[in-house]
Protein backbone atom coordinates (compact mmCIF):
# COMPACT_ATOMS: atom_id res chain seq x y z
CA UNK A 1 0.00 0.00 0.00
CA UNK A 2 1.13 3.60 -0.76
CA UNK A 3 2.93 5.13 2.28
CA UNK A 4 0.18 8.29 1.94
CA UNK A 5 -2.26 6.20 2.83
CA UNK A 6 -0.89 5.35 6.32
CA UNK A 7 -1.02 8.70 7.72
CA UNK A 8 -2.56 8.83 11.05
CA UNK A 9 -2.20 11.76 12.36
CA UNK A 10 -2.43 15.58 11.43
CA UNK A 11 0.13 18.47 12.93
CA UNK A 12 -1.12 21.95 12.75
CA UNK A 13 2.27 22.93 11.68
CA UNK A 14 3.85 21.40 8.67
CA UNK A 15 7.38 19.85 9.96
CA UNK A 16 8.79 19.46 5.83
CA UNK A 17 10.21 22.80 6.34
CA UNK A 18 12.17 21.90 9.47
CA UNK A 19 13.31 19.27 7.76
CA UNK A 20 14.39 21.14 5.22
CA UNK A 21 16.44 23.37 7.31
CA UNK A 22 18.44 20.45 8.01
CA UNK A 23 19.50 19.56 4.31
CA UNK A 24 20.14 23.33 4.21
CA UNK A 25 22.34 23.63 6.82
CA UNK A 26 24.38 20.79 5.44
CA UNK A 27 24.20 21.69 2.06
CA UNK A 28 26.40 25.10 2.72
CA UNK A 29 28.54 23.70 5.39
CA UNK A 30 29.84 20.67 3.53
CA UNK A 31 29.73 22.36 -0.14
CA UNK A 32 31.72 25.14 1.20
CA UNK A 33 34.02 23.20 2.90
CA UNK A 34 34.38 20.43 0.01
CA UNK A 35 34.19 22.50 -3.61
CA UNK A 36 33.96 26.33 -2.89
CA UNK A 37 37.13 26.60 -0.11
CA UNK A 38 39.26 24.65 -2.84
CA UNK A 39 40.01 27.65 -5.01
CA UNK A 40 41.83 29.36 -2.05
CA UNK A 41 43.91 26.20 -1.48
CA UNK A 42 45.00 25.74 -5.16
CA UNK A 43 47.31 28.58 -5.52
CA UNK A 44 48.50 28.13 -1.85
CA UNK A 45 49.45 24.19 -2.50
CA UNK A 46 51.02 25.19 -5.47
CA UNK A 47 53.17 27.64 -3.63
CA UNK A 48 54.39 25.37 -1.23
CA UNK A 49 54.90 21.99 -2.76
CA UNK A 50 55.57 23.57 -6.72
CA UNK A 51 53.26 21.12 -8.37
CA UNK A 52 50.93 23.14 -10.94
CA UNK A 53 47.49 23.88 -11.29
CA UNK A 54 46.68 21.34 -13.40
CA UNK A 55 48.36 18.88 -10.92
CA UNK A 56 45.65 20.28 -7.87
CA UNK A 57 43.00 20.57 -9.85
CA UNK A 58 43.30 17.19 -11.24
CA UNK A 59 42.28 17.11 -7.30
CA UNK A 60 38.98 18.30 -7.23
CA UNK A 61 38.35 16.26 -10.39
CA UNK A 62 38.73 12.79 -8.76
CA UNK A 63 37.07 14.17 -5.76
CA UNK A 64 33.94 15.70 -7.78
CA UNK A 65 33.96 12.16 -10.20
CA UNK A 66 33.87 10.25 -6.60
CA UNK A 67 30.85 12.38 -5.60
CA UNK A 68 28.60 11.51 -8.43
CA UNK A 69 30.09 8.33 -10.37
CA UNK A 70 28.90 5.85 -7.46
CA UNK A 71 25.37 7.69 -7.37
CA UNK A 72 23.71 4.08 -8.57
CA UNK A 73 24.46 2.96 -5.45
CA UNK A 74 24.29 5.97 -3.28
CA UNK A 75 20.43 6.38 -4.26
CA UNK A 76 20.81 2.13 -3.58
CA UNK A 77 21.53 3.58 0.19
CA UNK A 78 19.36 6.87 0.47
CA UNK A 79 16.13 3.58 -0.32
CA UNK A 80 17.21 1.44 2.28
CA UNK A 81 18.66 3.48 4.92
CA UNK A 82 16.97 6.91 4.39
CA UNK A 83 17.92 10.18 3.98
CA UNK A 84 18.62 10.48 7.49
CA UNK A 85 21.07 8.05 7.93
CA UNK A 86 22.87 8.82 4.96
CA UNK A 87 23.41 12.48 5.60
CA UNK A 88 24.97 11.92 9.73
CA UNK A 89 26.96 9.33 8.36
CA UNK A 90 28.48 10.53 5.38
CA UNK A 91 29.31 13.65 6.41
CA UNK A 92 30.72 12.67 9.19
CA UNK A 93 33.12 10.88 6.78
CA UNK A 94 33.21 13.85 4.98
CA UNK A 95 34.53 15.82 7.87
CA UNK A 96 37.10 13.03 8.86
CA UNK A 97 39.06 12.96 5.58
CA UNK A 98 39.29 16.81 5.50
CA UNK A 99 40.90 17.00 8.82
CA UNK A 100 43.12 13.91 7.10
CA UNK A 101 44.29 16.45 4.58
CA UNK A 102 46.69 17.91 7.36
CA UNK A 103 48.83 15.26 6.89
CA UNK A 104 49.67 15.43 3.28
CA UNK A 105 53.21 16.17 1.69
CA UNK A 106 52.76 14.47 -1.77
CA UNK A 107 50.72 14.83 -4.38
CA UNK A 108 48.81 11.35 -4.91
CA UNK A 109 48.17 11.69 -0.92
CA UNK A 110 46.23 14.70 -2.21
CA UNK A 111 44.50 12.97 -4.77
CA UNK A 112 43.79 10.06 -2.41
CA UNK A 113 42.03 12.17 0.22
CA UNK A 114 40.07 14.15 -1.77
CA UNK A 115 38.35 10.80 -3.83
CA UNK A 116 37.63 9.43 -0.27
CA UNK A 117 36.37 12.94 0.47
CA UNK A 118 34.18 13.25 -2.62
CA UNK A 119 32.55 9.87 -2.05
CA UNK A 120 31.90 10.69 1.57
CA UNK A 121 30.08 14.19 0.81
CA UNK A 122 28.43 12.06 -2.22
CA UNK A 123 27.16 9.52 -0.29
CA UNK A 124 25.63 12.10 2.29
CA UNK A 125 25.00 15.25 -0.13
CA UNK A 126 23.19 15.85 -3.25
CA UNK A 127 20.99 13.13 -3.82
CA UNK A 128 20.45 12.27 0.25
CA UNK A 129 19.35 16.33 0.45
CA UNK A 130 17.72 16.33 -2.57
CA UNK A 131 15.46 13.29 -1.82
CA UNK A 132 14.39 14.85 1.15
CA UNK A 133 13.28 17.67 -1.01
CA UNK A 134 11.48 15.57 -2.89
CA UNK A 135 9.88 13.42 -0.05
CA UNK A 136 8.65 16.06 1.62
CA UNK A 137 7.18 18.37 -0.73
CA UNK A 138 5.20 18.46 -4.29
CA UNK A 139 3.50 21.51 -5.48
CA UNK A 140 6.11 23.10 -3.85
CA UNK A 141 9.33 20.82 -5.03
CA UNK A 142 11.27 23.13 -7.00
CA UNK A 143 11.28 25.96 -5.00
CA UNK A 144 12.56 23.35 -1.69
CA UNK A 145 15.46 21.78 -4.25
CA UNK A 146 15.94 25.56 -5.39
CA UNK A 147 16.67 26.43 -1.65
CA UNK A 148 18.61 23.40 -1.09
CA UNK A 149 20.78 24.30 -4.51
CA UNK A 150 21.00 28.07 -3.27
CA UNK A 151 22.63 27.05 -0.21
CA UNK A 152 25.29 25.14 -2.13
CA UNK A 153 26.01 28.83 -3.43
CA UNK A 154 26.05 30.39 -0.15
CA UNK A 155 29.00 28.23 0.57
CA UNK A 156 30.80 30.25 -1.51
CA UNK A 157 29.91 33.71 0.09
CA UNK A 158 31.56 32.65 2.74
CA UNK A 159 33.80 29.83 2.64
CA UNK A 160 36.64 31.41 0.49
CA UNK A 161 36.79 34.55 2.22
CA UNK A 162 36.59 32.50 5.92
CA UNK A 163 39.16 29.96 4.39
CA UNK A 164 41.66 32.65 3.10
CA UNK A 165 41.67 34.52 6.81
CA UNK A 166 42.18 30.62 8.22
CA UNK A 167 45.16 30.11 5.64
CA UNK A 168 46.82 33.52 6.92
CA UNK A 169 46.29 33.34 10.50
CA UNK A 170 47.13 29.70 11.27
CA UNK A 171 48.50 27.65 8.00
CA UNK A 172 46.92 26.13 5.56
CA UNK A 173 47.08 23.12 6.91
CA UNK A 174 45.24 24.02 10.54
CA UNK A 175 42.76 25.52 8.09
CA UNK A 176 41.60 21.63 7.09
CA UNK A 177 41.37 21.13 10.62
CA UNK A 178 39.13 24.24 11.24
CA UNK A 179 36.76 23.19 8.64
CA UNK A 180 36.55 19.68 9.49
CA UNK A 181 35.26 20.52 12.92
CA UNK A 182 32.82 23.23 11.30
CA UNK A 183 31.56 20.28 8.81
CA UNK A 184 30.95 18.02 12.13
CA UNK A 185 29.14 20.53 14.05
CA UNK A 186 27.07 21.34 11.01
CA UNK A 187 26.06 17.60 10.46
CA UNK A 188 25.29 16.95 14.20
CA UNK A 189 22.93 19.66 14.08
CA UNK A 190 21.23 18.31 10.92
CA UNK A 191 20.89 14.92 11.77
CA UNK A 192 18.67 16.86 14.81
CA UNK A 193 16.47 18.12 12.53
CA UNK A 194 16.03 15.72 9.65
CA UNK A 195 13.01 13.12 8.92
CA UNK A 196 12.96 11.06 6.22
CA UNK A 197 9.43 11.45 5.17
CA UNK A 198 5.94 12.97 6.17
CA UNK A 199 4.82 9.85 7.18
CA UNK A 200 7.38 9.25 10.39
CA UNK A 201 5.85 12.44 11.51
CA UNK A 202 2.06 11.25 10.70
CA UNK A 203 1.86 13.96 7.81
CA UNK A 204 1.06 14.08 4.27
CA UNK A 205 4.02 16.05 1.88
CA UNK A 206 3.24 19.75 1.17
CA UNK A 207 0.19 20.25 -1.81
CA UNK A 208 -1.43 16.90 -0.53
CA UNK A 209 -4.20 16.74 1.93
CA UNK A 210 -6.31 13.88 2.92
CA UNK A 211 -9.79 15.51 1.48
CA UNK A 212 -8.15 16.03 -1.69
CA UNK A 213 -5.26 13.58 -1.87
CA UNK A 214 -6.91 11.51 -4.80
CA UNK A 215 -7.48 14.06 -7.00
CA UNK A 216 -4.07 15.41 -6.59
CA UNK A 217 -2.06 12.62 -7.07
CA UNK A 218 -3.73 11.99 -10.41
CA UNK A 219 -2.97 15.45 -11.87
CA UNK A 220 0.54 15.10 -10.19
CA UNK A 221 3.11 15.67 -13.36
CA UNK A 222 4.72 12.31 -14.08
CA UNK A 223 5.89 10.88 -16.76
CA UNK A 224 4.61 6.76 -15.21
CA UNK A 225 3.23 5.68 -12.50
CA UNK A 226 5.29 4.14 -9.72
CA UNK A 227 4.22 1.09 -10.33
CA UNK A 228 4.56 0.98 -14.75
CA UNK A 229 7.81 2.87 -14.27
CA UNK A 230 11.11 1.50 -15.38
CA UNK A 231 14.51 3.32 -15.19
CA UNK A 232 15.33 2.02 -18.62
CA UNK A 233 12.71 4.31 -19.56
CA UNK A 234 14.54 7.54 -19.29
CA UNK A 235 16.84 6.78 -22.02
CA UNK A 236 14.50 5.83 -24.53
CA UNK A 237 13.25 9.55 -25.35
CA UNK A 238 14.81 12.26 -26.77
CA UNK A 239 13.97 14.40 -23.72
CA UNK A 240 16.67 12.56 -21.69
CA UNK A 241 18.83 13.53 -23.88
CA UNK A 242 18.09 17.29 -24.15
CA UNK A 243 17.89 17.36 -20.34
CA UNK A 244 21.78 16.35 -20.33
CA UNK A 245 22.75 18.41 -23.26
CA UNK A 246 21.94 21.59 -20.44
CA UNK A 247 22.81 20.06 -17.64
CA UNK A 248 26.31 19.31 -19.32
CA UNK A 249 26.64 22.51 -20.69
CA UNK A 250 26.48 24.05 -16.92
CA UNK A 251 28.78 21.86 -15.50
CA UNK A 252 31.64 22.87 -18.05
CA UNK A 253 31.14 26.49 -16.82
CA UNK A 254 30.81 25.35 -12.71
CA UNK A 255 33.43 22.82 -13.20
CA UNK A 256 35.66 25.90 -14.38
CA UNK A 257 34.15 28.69 -12.00
CA UNK A 258 34.89 26.64 -8.89
CA UNK A 259 38.66 25.25 -9.74
CA UNK A 260 39.88 28.15 -11.76
CA UNK A 261 38.07 31.90 -11.06
CA UNK A 262 40.06 32.98 -8.11
CA UNK A 263 43.60 31.91 -9.66
CA UNK A 264 42.16 33.89 -12.67
CA UNK A 265 41.29 37.39 -11.22
CA UNK A 266 44.91 36.96 -9.37
CA UNK A 267 46.56 36.35 -13.21
CA UNK A 268 44.76 39.41 -14.01
CA UNK A 269 46.79 41.00 -10.98
CA UNK A 270 44.00 41.64 -8.51
CA UNK A 271 44.84 40.40 -5.10
CA UNK A 272 43.68 37.05 -2.91
CA UNK A 273 41.03 38.63 -1.30
CA UNK A 274 39.72 40.14 -4.11
CA UNK A 275 39.58 36.97 -6.24
CA UNK A 276 37.75 35.35 -2.94
CA UNK A 277 35.17 37.95 -2.91
CA UNK A 278 34.38 37.13 -6.98
CA UNK A 279 33.95 34.41 -5.72
CA UNK A 280 31.80 35.18 -3.01
CA UNK A 281 29.66 37.59 -5.46
CA UNK A 282 29.30 34.09 -7.68
CA UNK A 283 27.70 33.09 -4.57
CA UNK A 284 25.53 35.59 -4.19
CA UNK A 285 24.15 35.71 -7.31
CA UNK A 286 24.38 31.76 -7.62
CA UNK A 287 21.67 31.94 -4.58
CA UNK A 288 19.64 34.77 -6.04
CA UNK A 289 19.48 32.79 -9.21
CA UNK A 290 18.52 29.00 -7.54
CA UNK A 291 15.63 30.91 -4.96
CA UNK A 292 14.54 32.82 -8.29
CA UNK A 293 14.59 29.56 -10.19
CA UNK A 294 12.47 27.89 -7.21
CA UNK A 295 9.66 30.88 -6.96
CA UNK A 296 9.19 31.62 -10.64
CA UNK A 297 8.78 27.84 -10.92
CA UNK A 298 5.49 27.53 -9.23
CA UNK A 299 4.12 29.92 -12.54
CA UNK A 300 6.95 29.43 -15.64
CA UNK A 301 7.62 26.51 -17.27
CA UNK A 302 10.46 24.98 -16.45
CA UNK A 303 11.79 24.56 -19.30
CA UNK A 304 12.47 28.71 -20.35
CA UNK A 305 13.90 28.99 -16.94
CA UNK A 306 16.52 26.51 -17.46
CA UNK A 307 16.71 28.67 -20.91
CA UNK A 308 17.18 31.55 -19.32
CA UNK A 309 20.08 30.56 -17.15
CA UNK A 310 22.04 29.51 -19.90
CA UNK A 311 21.78 32.56 -21.61
CA UNK A 312 22.70 34.30 -18.34
CA UNK A 313 26.05 31.94 -18.29
CA UNK A 314 26.55 32.67 -22.19
CA UNK A 315 26.26 36.90 -21.71
CA UNK A 316 29.03 36.56 -18.43
CA UNK A 317 31.29 34.70 -21.03
CA UNK A 318 31.38 36.77 -23.98
CA UNK A 319 31.70 40.06 -21.34
CA UNK A 320 34.81 37.96 -19.62
CA UNK A 321 36.30 37.83 -22.94
CA UNK A 322 36.67 41.01 -23.69
CA UNK A 323 37.31 42.78 -20.55
CA UNK A 324 39.75 42.62 -17.69
CA UNK A 325 38.57 45.59 -15.60
CA UNK A 326 37.55 44.56 -11.71
CA UNK A 327 34.33 46.36 -12.83
CA UNK A 328 33.84 44.05 -15.63
CA UNK A 329 34.99 40.94 -14.04
CA UNK A 330 32.08 41.29 -11.41
CA UNK A 331 29.61 42.51 -14.04
CA UNK A 332 30.82 38.62 -15.38
CA UNK A 333 30.65 36.97 -12.44
CA UNK A 334 27.16 38.24 -11.63
CA UNK A 335 26.22 36.67 -15.06
CA UNK A 336 27.47 33.60 -14.23
CA UNK A 337 26.27 33.68 -10.66
CA UNK A 338 22.98 34.07 -11.57
CA UNK A 339 22.75 31.83 -14.12
CA UNK A 340 24.68 28.89 -12.92
CA UNK A 341 22.56 29.47 -10.06
CA UNK A 342 19.78 28.99 -12.18
CA UNK A 343 20.73 25.92 -14.02
CA UNK A 344 21.83 23.62 -10.64
CA UNK A 345 18.25 23.40 -9.48
CA UNK A 346 16.86 22.86 -12.87
CA UNK A 347 18.41 19.59 -12.90
CA UNK A 348 16.96 18.11 -9.23
CA UNK A 349 13.39 20.18 -10.76
CA UNK A 350 12.95 18.28 -13.81
CA UNK A 351 13.45 15.13 -12.04
CA UNK A 352 11.23 15.75 -9.46
CA UNK A 353 8.67 16.81 -12.16
CA UNK A 354 8.93 14.22 -14.40
CA UNK A 355 9.16 11.20 -12.24
CA UNK A 356 7.51 9.28 -9.89
CA UNK A 357 8.09 10.52 -6.61
CA UNK A 358 9.21 7.02 -5.15
CA UNK A 359 11.66 6.80 -8.10
CA UNK A 360 13.75 10.30 -7.54
CA UNK A 361 16.90 8.35 -5.59
CA UNK A 362 17.27 6.31 -8.58
CA UNK A 363 16.67 8.60 -11.28
CA UNK A 364 19.32 11.23 -9.86
CA UNK A 365 21.78 8.20 -9.57
CA UNK A 366 21.83 7.41 -13.22
CA UNK A 367 21.51 10.92 -14.12
CA UNK A 368 23.80 12.61 -11.94
CA UNK A 369 27.02 10.66 -13.11
CA UNK A 370 27.30 12.45 -16.49
CA UNK A 371 26.70 16.35 -15.01
CA UNK A 372 30.31 14.65 -12.82
CA UNK A 373 32.17 13.74 -15.40
CA UNK A 374 31.84 16.50 -17.43
CA UNK A 375 32.71 19.12 -14.02
CA UNK A 376 35.73 17.21 -13.34
CA UNK A 377 36.72 17.17 -16.93
CA UNK A 378 36.90 20.87 -17.02
CA UNK A 379 38.35 21.08 -14.16
CA UNK A 380 41.08 19.18 -15.02
CA UNK A 381 41.47 19.90 -18.31
CA UNK A 382 41.08 24.15 -17.89
CA UNK A 383 44.23 23.60 -15.80
CA UNK A 384 45.55 21.79 -18.15
CA UNK A 385 44.79 24.01 -21.13
CA UNK A 386 46.35 27.05 -18.77
CA UNK A 387 49.54 25.25 -18.06
CA UNK A 388 49.85 24.49 -21.71
CA UNK A 389 48.99 27.98 -23.15
CA UNK A 390 49.46 30.48 -19.94
CA UNK A 391 46.02 31.25 -20.65
CA UNK A 392 42.06 30.06 -19.93
CA UNK A 393 40.94 32.11 -23.00
CA UNK A 394 40.83 29.06 -25.18
CA UNK A 395 38.81 27.51 -22.20
CA UNK A 396 36.32 30.22 -22.17
CA UNK A 397 35.41 30.15 -25.70
CA UNK A 398 34.79 26.45 -25.82
CA UNK A 399 32.67 26.88 -22.78
CA UNK A 400 30.69 29.52 -24.81
CA UNK A 401 30.18 27.11 -27.79
CA UNK A 402 28.98 24.53 -25.40
CA UNK A 403 26.22 26.49 -23.49
CA UNK A 404 24.97 27.95 -26.90
CA UNK A 405 24.15 24.72 -27.35
CA UNK A 406 22.49 23.78 -23.97
CA UNK A 407 20.57 27.26 -24.51
CA UNK A 408 19.06 24.97 -27.21
CA UNK A 409 18.52 21.91 -25.29
CA UNK A 410 17.11 23.48 -22.80
CA UNK A 411 14.50 25.12 -24.74
CA UNK A 412 13.18 22.16 -26.62
CA UNK A 413 13.18 19.69 -23.23
CA UNK A 414 9.19 19.91 -23.00
CA UNK A 415 7.55 17.87 -20.22
CA UNK A 416 5.81 14.16 -22.38
CA UNK A 417 2.73 12.83 -21.60
CA UNK A 418 4.32 9.32 -21.56
CA UNK A 419 7.49 7.47 -22.26
CA UNK A 420 7.02 4.38 -23.94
Amino acid sequence: MNNLHRVTTKSPVFYGWFALSGGILVTLIVGGAFINAFGVFLPVLSDQFGWSRAEISMALSLSIAAFGLPSMLFSLAVNKFGVRFTIIVGNLLAAFWLAMLYFISALWQLYLMYIFLGMAAGFGGYISCMTLANNWFIKKRALAMSVITAAAGAGGLFFPPLTTVLIKAFGWRESFLVLAAIVTAATIISGLLIRNRPEDKGQLPEGLDSSSMSSREASMPSIKSSAAFKLSDIFKTPLTYLILGFVIANAFTMGTINAHQIAYVQDLGFSAMTAATTMSLFSILGLIGSLSFGTLALKINLRYLASAGLICELAGIILLLSTSSLIMVYVYVAFIGLGTGALFAAMPSFIGAYYPREQYARVTGLILPFHVVAQSAIAWGAGKVFDVTGSYMLVFIIIGICVSGGIACAFFSRQPKTIH
